[in-house]
Order: C-alpha cells, then structure tokens, then sequence
C-alpha cells in the first residue's frame, strides 16, 4: 500500500519537505535572535540613560557628531538664548502638553537647540516662561535631532507661527536666519518652574516597529513549519484513502490505473505512449 513513496512524483516532495523544514526551523530563529538582541539593545539603552547622567559634563564639541555612543552623555554649552518655540504634541507622565524650545546661540555661531522644560496643555506663548537673558551655561543630555514619523514625533504640517514639530536641525534652519547644531539638549533641571524632560535612549536600540516585525517574522516561520507537515500528512492520508479504495474496487476503470502508471520508470512510459501519426 506505501509503494506510492517510492514514485518519483512522492520523492520530490518528500525532498522537498526535508530541505524545507530545516530551512524554515533557520530562519524561524535566526527573526527570533535578531529580537532578542534588540530587546538586550534595548535594556542597555536605557540602563546607559540612567549611567550617563551620574558622569561629568564634557564640552560640547567633544561629543558632536551624535552617534548611539554619546547621544544621552552629560554636555555643557555656553552662548546666549535667542529664538523661542514650542513643540506641540508631547507627553510627560501620560498627560499632553508641549516642548519650550530655546536656541541657544553658541561661540561658535551655529545655534544649540535647548528643550528648557515642558508645560501641560495646549501651546499658549503667554503662559512660557521667559528664557534667561544674558550670557548662560547650560548642562543636560545630549540627544540626536528627531526624525518627524519616528518615535512618536508628530509629522504634521501647517503648526502656526512659533512652533516646530520636530526637534531637528533640518527643520528648525527653515524657521531661524543662522546655522544649527544637528543635536539639541534637554536641560537635567526644568528651567524657570518647567518639569524637565527626560532623555532618551538613542534611535535604533529601542522595542521599535522593526523590533515586533522581527517578532512576526518568527512566528511565521514556524508556522510554515507546521503547514508543510500538514500538508504533508494530508497529501499521504488522501493517497493512502486513494489506494485502499482501488484494492476494494471503488474506483474507476481509469483511475485504479493511475498508481500503476506512477510506479512506471520514465524509460517505461514512453515506450507505451502511442507513436504521433508522423512517426516522429
């Protein structure tokens, strides 16, 4: 009754369910380790925010460019503030509210955007704070300029005068008459009476969109698994159910021929095909 495994027909897919298991079980894990290690980035991330605010200030300009190594380290900077806007949409401990955004205007000539605090509800230029006049220092964690879209930044268009969506150099040159640093700061103390925001762990090493697909990816994986068994299985039981119905003579004339034609070797076959009326 199992001389049908033995047909080439069976042989292929019995090769092709041993290759295709084992390639998928591979691939299954390889999404699975690729999440694991974004969930270890992750944890390191943010157990490295909370390291880099206990270790000393070090000058602006040693820590630029940022990259996932010194975003979130302790900068100081020196200059004067200058323009000011808010960045709407931003939560703090679940309650909305808004960014205070001041450029700071540094020796260097190039301005360092500073998020001086944050204020509940919607952006009102009456209820901010002043921003200190005269020369300042300022001290807080340096983070990489946002990417609108991504994390939870807003990409939204059409704010009204004195707002930005996003915290970066590429949309803040549109709005400011100087140069400005890709990175900004958040001060480690809310300026003038304003809660502080809290630094971030740098883009790329957080439970992401990516992250999850990683996640997803597995999951399928190791259902193609079990779909290939399956199927497997119920192409077996049919030829099985096929079989036992031709020995008990329930099939048709032509159809209780079929698994003798399979068992037929190639060389076989054709010499009992009918020759074409040519000859050829």
């Amino acid at each position: 009754m199992y001389r049908f495994l033995l047909t080439p027909r069976w042989w292929g897919i019995n090769v092709f369910v041993l290759l295709a298991i084992p390639f998928c079980i591979f691939m299954g894990s390889w999404q699975l380790g690729r999440f694991e290690d974004r969930v270890d980035d992750h944890r390191d991330a943010e157990a490295r925010v909370t390291s880099d605010k206990r270790e000393a200030a070090r000058p602006l300009g040693e820590l630029l460019p940022v990259t996932k190594a010194t975003s979130g380290k302790q900068t100081t900077a020196t200059g004067r503030y200058d323009t000011q806007l808010l960045v709407p949409d931003r939560k703090l401990d679940g309650k909305d509210g808004y960014y205070v955004l001041t450029l700071l205007r540094t020796d260097g000539g190039r301005a360092l955007p500073v998020v001086r605090g944050w204020l509940p509800g919607d952006p009102d230029p009456a209820e901010v704070p002043a921003a200190p006049t005269g020369e300042v220092t300022v001290t807080g964690a340096l983070q990489a300029s946002e990417t609108p879209g991504n994390n939870g930044v807003s990409a939204r268009g059409g704010l009204p005068a004195g707002q930005t969506a996003a915290i970066s150099a590429a949309s803040l040159v549109n709005l400011v008459p100087y140069d400005v640093h890709d990175a900004w700061v958040t001060l480690n103390r809310g300026d003038a009476g304003m809660k502080a925001v809290p630094a971030t762990a740098p883009g790329g090493t957080g439970l992401d969109l990516k992250a999850f697909q990683n996640l997803g990816y597995t999951a399928e994986w190791f259902a193609f698994v079990g779909f290939v068994v399956f199927m497997w299985f119920r192409l077996l039981r049919r030829e099985l159910e096929f079989a036992r119905d031709a020995e008990l003579g329930l099939l048709p004339e032509e159809e209780r021929e079929r698994p003798e034609r399979e068992r037929q070797e190639p060389h076989e076959r054709r010499e009992t095909e009918p020759s074409s009326p040519s000859g050829v």
